[in-house]
């Protein structure tokens, strides 16, 4: 189908324009394709390729409510093209609009596509809406297409990683760093996929690209954080500490981050959602669908939520923000907006409608719930929200999980995050963000007395089956065999323990910090002082 010509202008002069925005936005002169790509709308209102590259623009800008707008002009005049039903696609992902997303993915499916970018976006789509099956076939034809291109097989083995297919996640990232020796993500993702033997790992290779220089401080963090997770496999701890500690460094000297401002709003959220809060008059929602798995992250959060999700009546919902989007949203609506003051937002939550923000919280987590009695959101940090979440959701399953101390920090420190938990690069900076989380739940179990139910992952580890159970019991749910066998879980994971959860419930990781004692004294110091035990 060819875009509908405004009468008397030349085809040419279109396409020149349009090819013009883009050498302008490759050059990063985003003032003159903005300008451009107005004329060019302005001058040929009823040329629809030319409201696609507007749309896209938008999206590139970060602009989806504008760009959504454009391709619409662009559907206007010719409905049903695939590259602009595919553009509506993306609107719809940025905007996080499921409802309308889905429908339009499933028609998309149902499509001849044509190019590796078609087939590329639409794969992206539908592994962000959890049809990752499908997706995968699209990532193969991508790879079939464009057998040369390192970042189709990167996307492919991510895929399977978080489908359970290690093997051939190996394999396919294998492929890309070999095309590509600078996809230092691949190298990381790689080096997580199994544990690494004296026969068979990349350490030479690693400490060889290290050696041969790295340009972005991205990738030079990427190759230590690889380099001591595999060494430390290999049981050479000194080496494997002084490689994490060298990327964990690099990585915070780039980062502009106080902890204090963390510290500060848990503080706040102590003194506002304290006990005569809790036990005030008031209603919110009557939804009992919600099962809040939280905790510091590398907890043990995975697997509680594998275990969980193994019930027949249960979704993983995986780690949702909604709860915290919801939150600034009705402040923002109630005329309480903080102006990113952080002290601020946490007086507006205190003072919603508790009942309005539970049931816009369950209604923003549709469609993906609801097809189960009880869904898990997994988002570690609503720890933050404990108290909110009482309010707005009273029917609501909360589950904590706690680890030792010192277990915690160490394997938060050895964790490369994705813009997440700023707090982990730094040994004292960890230790500190340690003790105000810890003094936050002790806060919330004071104010809501039996309300949350503990979780120890050593306990857990240790006496699987009774534990699960309580698990199970807590959440009013009927014991399955099956939840002890969550390593059968076909489900897929994209956290940091996708590889672990794939495995029989272990132990090989409880008291690990105590192979790198000497290089974890700053945090042992700083429990030590706060009274907590880490014997």
């Amino acid at each position: 189908m060819t875009s509908t010509e405004p009468q008397g202008t030349h085809p040419n002069a279109m396409k020149a324009l349009e090819i013009r925005v883009w050498e302008l936005m490759r050059a990063d002169n985003r003032k003159q394709a903005l300008q451009h790509c107005s004329q060019l709308n302005k001058t040929y209102p009823k040329y629809a390729s030319g409201w696609h590259t507007a749309s896209r623009l938008a999206l590139k800008l970060n602009n989806p409510a504008v760009a959504l707008t454009a391709i619409d002009k662009a559907l206007e005049l010719e409905p049903d093209h695939t590259a602009w039903l595919l553009q509506r696609a993306q609107c719809f992902a940025r905007l996080n609009r499921s409802d309308e997303l889905i429908p339009l993915i499933d028609v998309l499916a149902s499509r001849v596509l044509r190019g590796i970018y078609q087939y590329s976006t639409l794969a992206l789509l539908m592994t962000q809406v959890g049809q990752r099956e499908q997706a995968l076939t699209l990532y193969q034809r991508a790879v079939e297409l464009d057998p040369g291109e390192a970042k189709h097989y990167y996307n492919l083995a991510t895929l399977q990683r978080s489908l359970g297919d290690v093997s051939a996640a190996e394999h396919n990232l294998d492929r890309a760093v070999a095309l590509n020796p600078e996809d230092y993500e691949a190298y990381k993702i790689r080096s997580e996929l199994r544990r690494q033997t004296d026969t068979d790992n990349h350490v030479d290779e690693l400490e060889h690209v290290l050696e041969r220089g790295i340009r972005e401080t991205r990738g030079e963090v990427q190759v230590c954080f690889a380099l001591a997770k595999e060494l430390e496999d290999l049981s050479e701890y000194e080496r494997s500490f002084q490689y994490l500690n060298r990327g964990a460094t690099l990585k915070r000297r780039n980062m502009r981050y106080d902890i204090n401002r963390d510290i500060d709003t848990m503080v706040s959220i102590t003194e506002i959602f304290n006990a005569e809060r809790a036990s005030s008059a008031t209603t919110g929602s009557d939804n009992t669908e919600a099962i809040f798995v939280l905790g510091l992250p590398r907890t043990g959060t995975t697997l509680v939520e594998r275990v969980l999700s193994s019930h027949s009546e249960v979704f993983a919902a995986g780690e949702l923000n909604n709860f915290a989007l919801q939150m600034t949203k009705a402040a923002q609506q109630a005329g309480l907006s903080s102006g990113g003051d952080r002290d601020a937002l946490v007086r507006a939550a205190a003072s919603l409608d508790f009942r309005k923000l539970g049931d816009a919280y369950i209604e923003s987590t549709r469609p993906f719930t609801g097809h189960t009695p009880r869904f898990i959101d997994k988002m570690p940090l609503n720890y933050l929200y404990l108290g909110l979440i009482k309010l707005a959701l009273p029917n609501a399953k909360i589950i904590s999980l706690r680890r030792h101390p010192l277990d915690t920090c160490y394997a938060i420190y050895k964790q490369l995050f994705v813009d997440a938990y700023p707090f982990s690069y730094d040994l004292e900076e960890l230790g500190h963000y340690y003790l105000a989380y810890h003094q936050l739940m002790s806060h919330w179990d004071s104010v809501y007395p039996g309300a949350v139910h503990s979780v120890q992952y050593e306990t857990l580890v240790d006496n699987f089956e009774h534990e699960s159970r309580e698990l199970l019991a807590f959440c009013g749910l009927d014991w399955q065999q099956q939840c002890l066998e969550f390593y059968n879980n076909k489900s897929a994971s994209v956290t940091a323990s996708t590889v672990q959860i794939r495995q029989p419930v272990y132990q090989s990781s409880v008291g690990k910090w105590r192979l790198y004692r000497e290089q974890l004294a700053p945090l042992v110091r700083i429990f030590e002082d706060a009274g907590i035990d880490v014997s």
